[in-house]
């Protein structure tokens, strides 16, 4: 294993869904007990709070459940991340919210996740929401689904139930296109198969809920990637010795860049080397996704803040129409012909909305043509006409690069998550 395989696959971002009562919080509150992640005045404080609502024992839902309406209605209504981490490896997990009109939540809390943990109610087996879930981690190119088959205690830990559910949701994951799929047989509440293997479930051989946590893999190859740098910063040098030597800050979003390799700027499509790269701690002979890093090229380019460096031979076609799939997080409707701020990467442009043409039916899981508003939570495809041309990366492919933003462009607001396609259903 290279040193860039390595790092990358040093940190696991991970995003639990589910349908209400399905006990999503619970288990994530296991989660972090049972791997000794909760310092102990938390878990006093989860402890008294726990006395006070008459319970024996800790609710561990309380760990993860940390906005005051949520405590008091019971249910998670944010998105909530939690960082802890086993001699394995380390986790940035989001705990996103089971209600039907949360669904934009949860889309925010996937967007940047590898691995997806769906949770389903062993006693209700697969319901709308879970479907809903599914679809839209798929369509946020997550890689890996974890189905938790969750209570498997109130069902006494029957083997037909569980293979029942998989196969059911095996049958979801296919029709979204999602091949890697594992299913546990867990009870949060008593922390069987969490954590620490349990006895109730002999007839299971597969990994514990932590085991597979640790050992999915996770990461790009950067190697496997073309190089993908969004300038932030353009960096100018105060010395005049140095004045022919302006270098590019950012974050690697994708690949890998050496000394020496040939590069282009776009939009402009200029066509240069990198002469030197310099990181934290000085000069560096390569750097990788998703270190960050300045840039020195050998020709004087006119490069800004939103211009993109990309690999000379991989490079996206900068263009001023962009189609895109989007989840609509804002009250605010979208429609045909709305003037709106598209943000890609570090560059910010001007558009108009030139069509909606598609619209997903979280149920069926099917698209339709749909040329109406776009409401919230609602996910549609749309086209949008650019003041000014964006390299896009297909969504598919490089997930960094072809996702965007939709902005209100008056007041800046965020309206829509976006992700750019090409011949690519909308289901993802």
């Amino acid at each position: 294993m290279t040193t860039t395989e390595t790092t990358t696959r040093e940190l696991l971002r991970f995003a639990t869904a589910g349908s209400v009562d399905d006990g999503k919080s619970t288990l994530v509150g296991r989660l972090l007990h049972d791997t000794k992640s909760v310092l102990a005045d938390t878990l006093a404080a989860v402890e008294r709070a726990s006395r006070a609502k008459g319970l024996e024992a800790a609710d561990l839902a309380l760990l993860t459940d940390g906005l005051r309406a949520e405590r008091e209605q019971g249910i998670t209504i944010d998105v909530a991340y939690r960082y802890f981490s086993t001699l394995n490896r380390s986790f940035i997990l989001a705990d996103t919210p089971g209600h039907v009109e949360y669904t934009r939540n949860m889309v925010t809390g996937a967007s940047t996740a590898e691995l997806a943990l769906v949770l389903v109610d062993a006693r209700h087996g697969i319901v709308e929401q879970t479907r809903r879930h599914a679809a839209a981690a798929a369509l946020l190119g997550v890689r890996h689904l974890a189905l938790a088959v969750n209570k498997m205690d109130l069902v006494d830990f029957d083997e037909g139930v569980f293979d029942s559910i998989c196969a059911e949701f095996d049958e979801i994951a296919k029709s979204l296109g999602v091949d890697d799929v594992v299913a546990i047989p867990l009870s949060a509440l008593q922390g069987d198969n969490v954590v620490a293997r349990s006895s109730h479930t002999p007839w299971y051989s597969g990994p514990t809920l932590l085991e597979h946590l640790e050992a999915v893999p996770v990461g790009e190859n950067p190697e496997l990637s073309p190089l993908r740098f969004p300038v932030q910063y353009v960096l100018r040098p105060r010395d005049d010795e140095f004045h022919d030597h302006r270098s590019y800050a950012g974050r690697v979003a994708h690949g890998l860049v050496r000394v020496g390799d040939t590069v282009t700027v776009l939009p402009s499509g200029r066509i240069t080397t990198v002469a030197a790269i310099d990181g934290l701690d000085g000069p560096l002979d390569f750097a990788f996704a998703p270190q960050s890093v300045a840039l020195r090229l050998a020709d004087d380019i006119d490069i800004s803040r939103g211009d993109l460096i990309a690999a000379a031979d991989e490079a996206a076609t900068p263009s001023q129409d962009l189609v895109g799939d989007v989840c609509v997080l804002s009250d605010r409707q979208i429609v045909s012909g709305d003037r709106v701020l598209v943000r890609h990467g570090t560059r910010t442009v001007r558009a108009k909305v030139a069509a909606v043409t598609a619209r997903l039916d979280l149920t069926t899981l099917e698209s339709s043509p749909y040329d109406g508003p776009l409401s919230v939570n609602d996910i549609g495809r749309l086209t949008l006409r650019l003041a000014e041309p964006v390299a896009a990366d297909d969504y598919g492919q490089l997930r960094r690069t072809g996702a965007f933003l939709l902005l209100d462009d008056q007041e800046g607001s965020t309206l829509a998550a976006g992700m750019a396609v090409a011949a690519r259903c909308l289901r993802g």
